[in-house]
């Protein structure tokens, strides 16, 4: 693969990663500790490639403050 797809491929990803991951917080935070410490939620990410015929999807669990 090229350097350019290397390196647009890199931004986008660090871009899903960085947005998510402060998505996720602000929930949280919105949500109150209280209310999220010792909890597990189940997180799904779908991703769409147009053009490309892709849709891969990433379950997980995030777990809740707990200190």
């Amino acid at each position: 693969m090229s350097e350019d797809f290397n390196m647009s491929m890199r931004k986008f990803l660090k871009q899903v990663g960085v947005t998510s991951q402060q998505a996720i917080e602000e929930a949280m935070r919105d949500a109150g500790q209280e209310r999220t410490a010792g909890q597990s939620f189940k997180a799904t990410v779908v991703l769409n490639v147009s053009g490309l015929d892709l849709e891969h999807k990433i379950e997980g669990t995030i777990l809740g403050k707990s200190d």
